[in-house]
């Protein structure tokens, strides 16, 4: 079996209303899906975390790649990607990102190689229903969606989430520039979903340290499962440890300065941005070593997230639930999506590979999106669009 062709499509995946972050109004993501054919048939589907990712893998990665084994994986990187240590010393992260897209793909042509799911590739399912966390925030109104712009408002779609999906697990923005805001925020969504409901606050590094130190209180005797990026940094964070006892998460990936400094203490990541399933397990397998807990985060389309449901699946380590933007998601570029957590949970495809379809029809659709919209701004500033919001806010 050869490589015949490679093909990467820009597509934008629209949220059904824009949310309001600590960086400003955040109206969905772009990603590149990415179709890797062989010369008996069989087509892997990946996924990159940019549009840039597309020119990289027409030109360059396909040039290499086409007439090679795709089951050689460690091969195809090989002529893709330089060293992980060379990539890092030149800041040429996005490169490892974009393989990450292609790596994917690759494993999903395993599967359908072996007609095999892919979390039996990984070593085996520890678990096969995925769970992940409703999302919350304040968002802006459009098409009759979002439109919450209070804490009682945003407490309401929590409530409203846990009656009708029976979702006990909760993540959402907790950045507002006042900090008493904040605190009626995370209060009201306590109340409206229970004592017993997870709760995790993310803060997308809005704080200074002693913004954050005066919050602690408020948000420990909510019981917060764990505060997301409550500060800009690891550093800050090993700060701001001694006054709290409530955990922490972070999107950066330093993994050696987690282990030096004590903090954060989970990470959160997508597989792409480590460059595929390969070098996901081996951070993942750190982790463990380390103390460091692990789970992924939402944005993407059914693709990257059929990839994260494999390797929960597989991966003993992972116990939390995933960040998950699923219920905000309108649209898939997938026949069996968008996904939708029912009880907290969604089943881990079990067909072949990564067990889901392309639809040609919706991966058009999203394209033609990206071309007329061209890439989602999540930096947009609401307040005063000619100008960026600058962090911490207090």
């Amino acid at each position: 079996m050869k490589i015949s062709a490679i093909r990467a499509t820009p597509i934008n995946v629209p949220l059904e209303a824009a949310y309001i972050w600590s960086y400003g109004a955040l109206p969905g993501f772009t990603q590149t899906i990415i179709e890797i054919e062989t010369d008996e048939g069989a087509t892997g589907i990946g996924e990159a975390p940019s549009a840039a990712a597309a020119a990289t893998i027409n030109g360059a990665f396909a040039e290499a790649l086409i007439g090679r084994d795709p089951l050689d994986i460690a091969g195809c990187e090989l002529v893709c990607l330089p060293s992980s240590r060379g990539v890092q010393s030149v800041s040429e992260l996005a490169l490892t990102a974009t393989w990450g897209g292609v790596e994917m793909a690759l494993w999903d042509l395993r599967g359908k190689a072996w007609n095999q799911p892919l979390y039996l590739l990984l070593g085996g399912a520890v678990r096969k229903e995925i769970a992940f966390t409703e999302y919350f925030a304040y968002r802006v109104a459009g098409g009759g969606k979002g439109g919450e712009a209070s804490p009682e408002a945003v407490a309401d779609y929590c409530a409203r989430m846990k009656d009708e999906h029976g979702s006990t697990m909760f993540e959402g923005k907790v950045s507002d520039a006042n900090p008493k805001d904040a605190i009626r925020l995370a209060t009201a969504v306590r109340k409206a979903i229970g004592d017993d409901a997870l709760l995790r606050a993310d803060s997308n590094h809005a704080y200074t340290v002693a913004t954050a130190r005066m919050l602690a209180p408020a948000f420990e005797e909510l019981g917060l499962d764990c505060w997301e990026d409550p500060v800009g940094t690891y550093e800050d964070m090993a700060r701001l440890r001694p006054h709290m006892r409530l955990a922490f998460s972070s999107h950066n990936i330093d993994l050696p300065k987690a282990a030096r400094l004590g903090v954060p203490d989970n990470i959160v990541t997508n597989i792409a941005g480590h460059g595929g399933f390969t070098r996901t397990l081996k951070f993942i397998g750190a982790c463990e070593q380390f103390g460091i807990g692990f789970w992924c985060y939402s944005g993407d389309s059914g693709v990257a997230t059929a990839a994260y449901m494999h390797l929960c699946a597989s991966q003993n380590w992972i116990t939390k639930p995933n960040q998950s933007l699923l219920r905000m998601q309108p649209h898939d570029v997938i026949e069996e999506g968008p996904f939708r957590p029912e009880n907290n949970v969604v089943r881990v495809p079990e067909g072949a590979g990564l067990g889901v379809t392309l639809s040609q029809d919706k991966l058009k659709h999203l394209h033609r999106h990206y071309l007329e919209h061209g890439v989602m701004n999540k930096y947009a500033n609401p307040a005063d669009p000619g100008r960026y919001i600058r962090l911490p806010l207090v």
